[in-house]
């Protein structure tokens, strides 16, 4: 059974080299170059500080997995707002180990404020990530066509939202996280 846990500064490795596979291979991200792993290290460092959660799913002493979220935009407005980007080691498709990680970031990021989760998934032939995010409570909230190009073609982006804790029902009780 994997693990899931916060992340540590050790797994940057790992999560980059992931991450990397996503990135020359796919199109669920639209970055073209892999970042290095210091700059997976900055990038976690950034989500961290801000209070969110950076998670791994570890199998047998390997990462085969990350989530994290950060603010949806940099506006004060935005605050209650996070994006979720999660991926997944090739090896590990279909175990349902995405649903687990997704569930367990829902559940960090409302502890941590976070009160609407959005997820913008690139490619909306991209099936598996729209699928774990509908099984997880997220609903399409629209698409934006043709805005990206990689790997010569145009690639949509799929808006997904999820409500959580108190979602917009209640003001915040503090003037954010």
């Amino acid at each position: 059974m994997p693990l899931i846990r916060p992340s540590n500064a050790d797994d940057v490795p790992q999560i980059a080299a992931i991450y990397r596979h996503h990135v020359l291979t796919g199109t669920g991200t639209f970055e073209i170059d892999p970042p290095s792993p210091a700059d997976m290290a900055a990038r976690r460092d950034d989500v961290l500080g801000k209070g969110l959660p950076f998670l791994v799913l570890e199998d047998d002493g390997q990462v085969c997995g990350f989530s994290y979220c950060n603010w949806f935009k940099p506006r004060p407005a935005y605050r209650f707002s996070a994006e979720d980007s999660i991926y997944l080691a090739r090896h590990t498709a279909g175990r349902g180990w995405g649903r687990l990680l997704l569930a367990e970031l829902v559940a960090q990021a409302e502890r941590a404020g976070v009160r609407s989760l959005i997820a913008v998934i690139g490619d909306s032939g991209n099936a598996a990530s729209i699928a774990l995010h509908g099984g997880c409570g997220f609903t399409q909230t629209g698409v934006l066509s043709g805005c990206g190009w990689k790997f010569g073609r145009w690639l949509d982006v799929v808006l997904m939202q999820r409500t959580i804790g108190a979602g917009q029902n209640t003001p915040p009780a503090q003037s954010g996280p």
